[in-house]
């Protein structure tokens, strides 16, 4: 299924070592968190399995891989649209600290067996996180419990994840919700445009404010998110003034343990479960990796 959208060859060395022996260390170092110099040997040179992993972090290619199985999954109708909305911390690992903290840009030219049309990015663009408490744009936060990195995910009904988005470790869990929104990309097979907007949306208290509420209501989805007390409270104090309650679902709301589970498949994988990458893209790269395996075993 990924064969296809592999680059053939590298524009500095040449045709690159076979894919799968590469892919497979990356997804034992996926499942064990082990060092890559401790790999063993049947998966070939760590440092040629490193790299691999890093430039694919780079330029977006596990992000075109995991693209790819969720179009050919809705292709076959089997995404379920009623989405939910989470997020989990991560504790980060002393190796994870370190990184400069101006990070310079490291611009990749294209391969031979990129898609024509599609450029490399920068590995600076690839980084999601925000400058706070960590160096600046590697989504490492300092908290109570030290270095910490938070991952906000969509997921499908299936238990399976249609975005992926890190931040630092106290960034709070309503703030990007419109970016991961936005980050669902599901292409689709023929012609049209990539699906992006769901049937239904759920999330916990935590994502209910009037800025979350107002997005959803102007991308016309229907939610299932609690009032908190305190705006409840706070509406009725107000009286007439305060407005009509929000809407909820109470049976559309049960539905959103497929996003706790799909946070716990997720962490099965160690390299995901503890961060130990300096550089937020390469974490980024893991995590969509791992959800990438998510799809291929469902």
């Amino acid at each position: 299924m990924l064969e296809p959208l592999l680059p053939v060859s590298n524009h500095r060395c040449g045709r690159w070592r076979d894919h799968r022996q590469v892919i497979n260390g990356i997804i034992h170092r996926l499942g064990t968190g082990v060092q890559w110099r401790e790999l063993p040997e049947r998966f070939g040179p760590w440092k040629a399995v490193h790299k691999r992993h890093l430039l694919w972090s780079a330029d977006g290619t596990w992000e075109r891989l995991l693209r790819h199985v969720q179009s050919a999954a809705d292709t076959e109708g089997g995404i379920d649209w009623n989405i939910n909305v989470d997020s989990t911390v991560t504790r980060a690992h002393q190796h994870a600290a370190g990184a400069p903290q101006t990070p310079p840009p490291v611009t990749l030219s294209p391969s031979k067996g990129a898609a024509e049309g599609q450029r490399r990015p920068s590995a600076s663009m690839m980084l999601h996180g925000l400058p706070e408490g960590g160096a600046p744009g590697e989504a490492l936060g300092r908290s109570r419990g030290g270095l910490t990195t938070k991952i906000h995910i969509a997921a499908e009904g299936h238990c399976r994840p249609l975005s992926l988005l890190i931040t630092p470790g106290q960034r709070a869990d309503c703030t990007p919700f419109e970016s991961v929104m936005d980050k669902i990309h599901v292409p689709r097979a023929g012609r049209g445009r990539p699906r992006r907007i769901p049937d239904s949306v759920s999330a916990d208290k935590a994502y209910s404010n009037r800025k979350i509420r107002a997005y959803l209501r102007k991308r016309g989805l229907r939610h299932a998110i609690p009032e908190k007390q305190d705006h409840k409270a706070a509406r009725l104090r107000r009286g007439s003034r305060g407005g009509r309650p929000p809407g909820f679902d109470k049976a559309r709301y049960k539905d959103r343990n497929t996003v706790e589970r799909a946070i716990g498949k997720l962490k099965q994988f160690r390299a995901a479960a503890t961060r130990y990458a300096k550089r937020g893209y390469v974490y980024l790269g893991t995590v969509t990796a791992a959800a990438l395996l998510i799809w291929l075993r469902s």
